[in-house]
């Protein structure tokens, strides 16, 4: 006799969803991580997409410590000095609560979902550092932390990008410096009025703003911030390939981030709350390990479920889904006699290739050697620097149109590359 039917290890977004709707579904639960509390070491950009944890809790914006609807999106395509952005703006969001999307703060938005979990039954224990799965006769029958033994008949894996657990089985392979990124982030306090007026945001509305270009010193990657109820998440992500080439240091990239004159005057006066670093998937469908295996399912970041199209960044909602359906299927297999072997939860894999997250990720499949082409991060932030300084400087010189204008900086920065990037960006994102 197990002590559980399930032990869920990690306690994020996707672990946590997954105890919920396990304990929800009547299943015995644990959920076990190894930060002091739930959410303790999850520092995640923060923007949630609300779709995904509508379906499984309906109106629960109105409950979870979300930290402002976002109602304002702007891209930034930014050189040493200058920047050109996209802005829009749709005040009051979305009618429908599955379109919107939410800012928040994981330590805090974490800690309640895992504390929603524990109410539908779910036994939660922070800190727990899970060593390695426990075996007998070949099977995974629970997990060994420490000095203690806990069995399950079968294991959820939610424990990160970095899943040593999976590893171990040999379900996930080590990391690729190509596939992963590296993000850093602080936590800059502001009143909340003051963040209202610096964004032109009515109260409770929040803004989305990424960045491409100089903030990665022409590496992949690009900036991010995030506004809260009274503080901003100011990020920045590049490739630890991109890193392992370079000279220039992240902290150092970091820096010159924020002393660009686009992103100086939204922090100025700001108070340094927090500042932390995660590994980031950034591989796409191609990374995807194995999911499945008898009497275990990988969801969230340890799945590698995230997409970066360089107008939105996604990995919340597939982890939320993620760890739905994994419970699902676990709640299935219980229920038709306890045979939790590979060929029934494959379940899982199936109920995924029918679900949002991996058509989309197929959709986008090409998303990632797209976003990686160089011409995003040194090519199109000189041209549109060029274009837009030609268009708005007046010298007293006879004017030309505006087309003559631009087709010089067309040419300059290659026609036929242009065409190139065009063509391959429509069919990747």
């Amino acid at each position: 006799m197990s002590d559980y039917d399930v032990i869920v290890v990690g306690a994020g977004v996707a672990g946590a969803t997954s105890a919920y709707c396990l304990a929800k579904g009547g299943l015995s639960v644990l959920l076990l991580d190894r930060g002091d509390a739930a959410g303790a070491k999850n520092v995640t950009g923060g923007r949630l997409y609300a779709h995904s944890l509508e379906r499984v809790m309906p109106g629960f914006a109105g409950r979870a410590p979300v930290e402002r609807r976002v109602t304002r999106e702007t891209i930034s395509l930014m050189t040493a000095d200058s920047s050109v952005t996209i802005d829009f703006q749709k005040p009051g969001g979305m009618s429908d609560p599955a379109s919107a999307s939410y800012t928040v703060l994981r330590a805090e938005f974490d800690a309640w979902l895992a504390g929603e979990a524990e109410k539908a039954g779910c036994d939660l224990v922070c800190p727990a550092h899970v060593d390695r799965l426990l075996k007998d006769n070949g099977r995974i029958a629970g997990v060994v932390a420490g000095d203690d033994t806990l069995t399950a008949d079968a294991v959820v894996l939610a424990d990160g990008i970095n899943s040593l657990l999976a590893r171990q089985e040999g379900l996930k392979p080590e990391l690729s410096a190509h596939a992963v990124a590296v993000g850093c982030k602080e936590i800059i306090e502001l009143p909340e009025r003051v963040i209202n007026d610096r964004f032109n945001l009515a109260e409770g509305e929040g803004a989305a703003r990424l960045f491409a270009g100089a903030p990665s010193g022409g590496l992949v990657g690009g900036g991010f911030l995030y506004t809260n109820k009274t503080s901003l998440s100011l990020g920045l992500v590049v490739t630890v390939e991109g890193l392992a080439r370079s000279r220039t240091r992240l902290p150092d990239m970091f820096e010159a981030f924020k002393k660009h004159p686009a992103v100086a005057p939204l922090i100025e006066g700001g108070a340094l709350l927090e500042y932390s670093a995660h590994l980031v998937p950034e591989g796409g469908l191609k990374t995807i390990p194995d999911l499945v295996s008898d009497n275990i399912l990988i969801v969230g970041d340890a799945a590698n479920l995230c997409l970066n199209l360089g107008y939105t960044v996604r990995g919340m909602d597939f982890a939320i889904a993620s760890g739905q359906m994994a419970a699902e299927t676990l709640i299935e297999a219980k229920n038709n006699g306890g045979d939790y072997s590979k060929g029934v939860l494959d379940g899982y894999w199936r109920r995924m290739e029918d679900s949002f997250v991996l058509k989309d990720m197929k959709t986008y499949k090409n998303a990632p050697e797209f976003i990686e082409r160089p011409g995003t991060y040194n090519v199109y932030p000189e041209l549109m620097d060029g274009i837009f300084s030609d268009l708005f400087t007046i010298t007293g010189e006879p004017a030309v149109l505006a087309r003559k204008k631009i087709w010089p900086r067309l040419r300059k920065a290659g026609m036929g590359g242009l065409a190139m990037d065009l063509l391959k960006g429509g069919n990747a994102i």
